[in-house]
């Protein structure tokens, strides 16, 4: 068995193509894609969270309302980028929307990736402190944002309050119980995979990485992945560890997605680089008659590694197709494979 979520980037555009045309479609959709997905039976609704751009960006209205129209699906972002955040407002969003979800939150958080514009951070009011830079900077709020996830007390009282305190220091309010075990690191690399697991936090593993050994996107993930299970367990956590990967996998099961995604089937890995000389291999994207599909699964070593699966959607081609292309991997793909 294993989890099958969706991922959506949220994109809207004024395009005679799309049907996802402005930013309230684009949030009003996801609400209805999720309960949706819900109700056919997939585990996870993520969403991807960019700034600058038109797509999906401030993520906790979301998930909240996601949250208080759905009851059992897990719902979560991959990623939030830390370099634009402050560690004590999150606390009390994700704290809010966890409560609002009943305890469902799989909050996935990283350094980001690059931005539509230069150093976005700083037009947030951020910048990195004296000898850091910006990697340095989302990591520490990463520290602090999981330190205070925990609930302890850490601010001194004010002798003559509005309201009255309870003894002791405060903490941020409201504080979600269980929350801090739920958040998920997504890893680019081998090292901060297996910094991840040091800290308790899960693992979300793209379709990009550094191309750390040459070897096939697949294989290098999974050899990821197991860098991270044995970093997991040497750490002592009493818990198991998660660990997601995403794909773009589509099943041809009608003249509309041959048309849609036909080309897909002869895609293949891809080198590129995402930061100056950082070389990175893109993995590639699935798509077939459901037979070829399950064979050509079958030898992703990641996916096998794995214990949820995130399916990217093509969110601008509405509710009703990407329900469509949900169903039909639950329904053609999944079973074959022991996923369901």
């Amino acid at each position: 068995m294993k989890k099958i979520g969706f991922l959506s980037f949220g994109h809207w555009a004024s395009h005679p193509s799309y049907k996802v045309r402005s930013a309230g479609d684009a949030l009003l959709q996801s609400i209805d894609l999720a309960v949706a997905a819900e109700e056919i039976g997939m585990d996870g609704a993520y969403f991807r969270v960019h700034h600058f751009a038109q797509q999906l960006a401030s993520p906790f209205p979301l998930l909240s309302a996601i949250g208080a129209k759905t009851s059992k699906i897990e719902i979560g972002t991959a990623v939030i980028d830390m370099r634009y955040e402050n560690p004590l407002y999150m606390v009390e969003d994700a704290s809010a929307a966890d409560l609002i979800s009943r305890g469902r939150l799989q909050l996935g958080v990283s350094r980001g990736s690059p931005e539509q514009v230069i150093d976005g951070w700083r037009y947030f009011g951020y910048q990195p402190g004296e000898g850091e830079d910006d990697v340095a900077m989302g990591r520490r709020k990463t520290l602090e944002f999981l330190d205070k996830l925990q609930g302890a007390g850490f601010a001194q009282p004010n002798p003559s309050p509005m309201f009255p305190n309870p003894p002791g220091l405060l903490r941020v309010e409201p504080y979600s119980e269980g929350l801090r075990n739920r958040i998920w690191w997504g890893a680019g690399s081998n090292a901060t995979a297996v910094w991840a697991a040091k800290q308790g936090m899960f693992l979300q593993s793209s379709t990009l990485k550094e191309d750390e050994s040459g070897k096939p996107f697949h294989v290098q993930q999974a050899e990821q992945i197991r860098l991270y299970k044995e970093a997991w367990k040497k750490a002592g956590h009493q818990r198991e560890p998660r660990v997601s990967v995403s794909r773009s996998v589509f099943a041809l099961v009608n003249d509309m997605d041959r048309y849609y995604f036909g080309q897909e089937a002869e895609r293949s890995d891809q080198i590129g680089f995402i930061e100056k000389n950082k070389r990175a291999i893109f993995g590639r994207s699935y798509a077939g008659e459901p037979g070829e599909l399950i064979k050509e699964l079958a030898k992703d070593e990641a996916i096998a590694e794995a214990d949820t699966l995130l399916l990217t959607v093509p969110n601008t081609l509405g509710v009703d197709y990407n329900v469509h292309v949900l169903s039909s991997i639950l329904k053609y793909v999944a079973p074959e494979l022991g996923w369901r």
